[in-house]
């Protein structure tokens, strides 16, 4: 599980396919690794990932087709955001966030308003529907609140902060990014929806 609170910046320094899978090694020099462990998990992008190899700036993980066909992937010398696992200890500043990537949304209007960006996004509409006013969204990996949303577009407020620690900043009309929705709004969607067998 992760907050969706961005750790650090990284950079995809090597791509290797395998297959149809491909192996990554994300320079992440700002990225606190003294505590990394093999196995341990890393969302890179929202795509919550496994270190197969790592160093004091560095890390590889393994990443599926499965993987690649369901989000916006992953380009050679692309940045990423990046953030390792909660401890359960740990803050929960953003919302409970699983790193298992819902779809894959376009951002139709990127614009300063005051000292703040709009981010207006379309969601895929299978996923749209769990998008509410008020509620938790992450977007290639940070939590952000949903301002407005009307079908499938939602609009999100980002503050300096969040542009200046995330790779937001470099979206504009037109970029694909990584939705995962609040898992809270799934589990609500099962409780209606759930019917027993009959005996």
């Amino acid at each position: 599980m992760f907050t969706g609170i961005i750790q650090a910046v990284g950079k995809i320094a090597r791509t290797e396919p395998r297959g149809q899978d491909q192996r990554l090694a994300i320079q992440a020099d700002a990225l606190d690794m003294s505590d990394v462990q093999l196995g341990d998990s890393i969302a890179v992008n929202g795509v919550c990932l496994t270190v197969v190899r790592f160093d004091q700036n560095s890390f590889d993980v393994d990443v599926s087709a499965e993987t690649l066909r369901c989000t916006i992937g992953f380009d050679l010398d692309s940045e990423v955001n990046l953030e390792k696992a909660l401890r359960l200890a740990d803050r929960l500043g953003g919302h409970l966030v699983s790193g298992h990537v819902d779809g894959v949304g376009e951002v139709v209007r990127f614009e300063p308003v005051g000292d703040c960006f709009v981010l207006e996004i379309t969601a895929p509409d299978d996923i749209a529907r769990y998008i509410a006013t008020k509620g938790s969204v992450t977007v290639n990996g940070v939590s952000l609140t949903v301002n407005q949303v009307a079908g499938q577009r939602f609009a999100l407020n980002l503050i300096p902060h969040t542009l200046e620690v995330t790779t937001l900043k470099h979206l504009k009309p037109g970029s694909r990014v990584n939705l995962e929705v609040d898992l809270l709004a799934r589990y609500a969607e099962r409780l209606m929806h759930y019917a027993p067998s009959p005996d």
